[in-house]
């Protein structure tokens, strides 16, 4: 059988963290909150509302009312027993009594985003021109996006951590999407009190791969735009059980063994077998060697177990983002010790980059595993898509 090394991970316009082993500042701000929001009483339930069913996602609720919407992030980050609930209101309609986080007033025409994995939203619902501000325009791809950059008329709110604050707040969004995958929580309760409706997307903690997708349901609502959302998934969805069913409907195909990850500062970190990258890894056809790996999110293994498990698989997916097997075996010699090394086998997930290098796959891959998953099928089994051109993935030193 084939081995094959894979590796996934989650970017946002902060510098990357593992959400499994987040460092210990983030951990002891983390305990905090919660510490914090433990003692608050619990939301005013609302009578009579309509459940909107969710097929994939389990981060969040929708709840319809005459002339609103309820929307509540019931997995804001791993682990998280604090839910937030925000009102989404027609215009002219007047506010129900009910206690929530932040009230969005619908039509919106200024929104503020802060991970790249949310800015595909906009462009899919054909909003991208609502976007008016974004922390370090480098990271992103979208080519919709960078003609509103180009412009003038987008504003760059500074990179990681340190992103203005005060910017947001001068710009006057009808809202902003915080993503709780790095520090910017903290600037919840200083936008709410300044006016600014701050919303949490809590699509990473999501582990279907088209469950991450059905967040765009949950930005489609906040945008007046809930039908077209809709419309949009279903595409996606389609799309994904289409190339999932090449696998299904070859029930003797021989799936061969995946394995993952990469080197960081002398570990190795590989999916769980429950996280996002192992479950579309099997609906691919891969037979993902670390399943027995709980987690949902990243596993840390030492170097020498990864080299015993790997060392002569034939194929490397997911190599992080080095543009040349030369400069890969530079930067970690031991990595030539692979076999997939030595044959050149290696794929990476940068086939296609904005014009600053921000990686497509890390903003649309996420509302696209659609694409993800018939890359994947290409690599592991190219004679299921023999017409099919890889869209995320590129093989390096590929001649």
């Amino acid at each position: 059988m084939k081995k094959i090394l894979f590796y996934e991970r989650q970017y946002t316009y902060f510098e990357s963290i593992n959400d499994t082993n987040l460092r210990p500042i983030h951990q002891i701000f983390f305990f905090l909150v919660v510490v914090f929001i433990s003692c608050q009483s619990p939301k005013t339930e609302i009578i009579g509302l309509e459940t909107v069913p969710l097929t994939y996602a389990k981060g969040f609720e929708v709840k319809k009312g005459e002339g609103f919407w309820i929307l509540e992030v019931n997995q804001p980050w791993t682990g998280a027993d604090k839910s937030y609930r925000y009102l989404i209101l027609n215009e002219e309609i007047e506010k129900p009594e009910v206690e929530v986080d932040a009230v969005v007033k619908l039509p919106v025409d200024r929104v503020i985003l802060t991970s790249t994995t949310q800015i595909p939203h906009l462009d899919l619902l054909g909003d991208t021109d609502k976007l008016i501000g974004f922390p370090n325009f480098d990271l992103i791809s979208s080519q919709k996006v960078w003609g509103q950059i180009e412009s003038g008329k987008m504003t760059d709110l500074g990179s990681g951590p340190s992103a203005n604050l005060e910017m947001m707040i001068d710009l006057q969004p009808d809202w902003v999407m915080i993503s709780t995958l790095g520090e910017d929580l903290r600037q919840l309760d200083l936008l709410g009190q300044s006016g600014v409706p701050a919303l949490i997307n809590g699509e990473y903690v999501e582990q279907h791969p088209l469950g991450r997708a059905e967040w765009i349901k949950f930005t489609g609502i906040l945008l007046g735009k809930y039908e077209e959302a809709v419309g949009v998934f279903e595409e996606i969805e389609k799309a994904y059980q289409e190339a999932e069913s090449l696998i299904k409907n070859q029930p003797n195909l021989e799936k061969p063994e995946v394995l993952s990850g990469v080197l960081y500062e002398d570990v190795w970190y590989v999916p769980g077998a429950d996280s996002w990258g192992a479950k579309i890894l099997q609906n691919a056809g891969g037979d993902y060697v670390f399943s027995d790996q709980d987690g949902s999110g990243s596993i840390q293994l030492s170097y020498e177990y990864v080299l015993d498990h790997a060392m002569e698989a034939p194929i490397w997916i997911g190599s992080a983002d080095y543009e040349s097997v030369e400069q890969m075996g530079d930067a970690e010699p031991r990595y030539r010790s692979f076999q997939a090394f030595q044959n050149g086998f290696i794929y990476t997930y940068t086939k296609k980059k904005g014009p600053k290098g921000g990686l497509e796959y890390f903003e649309l891959g996420y509302v696209r595993p659609d694409l993800v998953l018939k890359d994947l099928i290409k690599i592991l089994h190219p004679q299921l898509l023999p017409d099919y051109d890889l869209y995320f993935y590129r093989q390096l030193d590929e001649n």
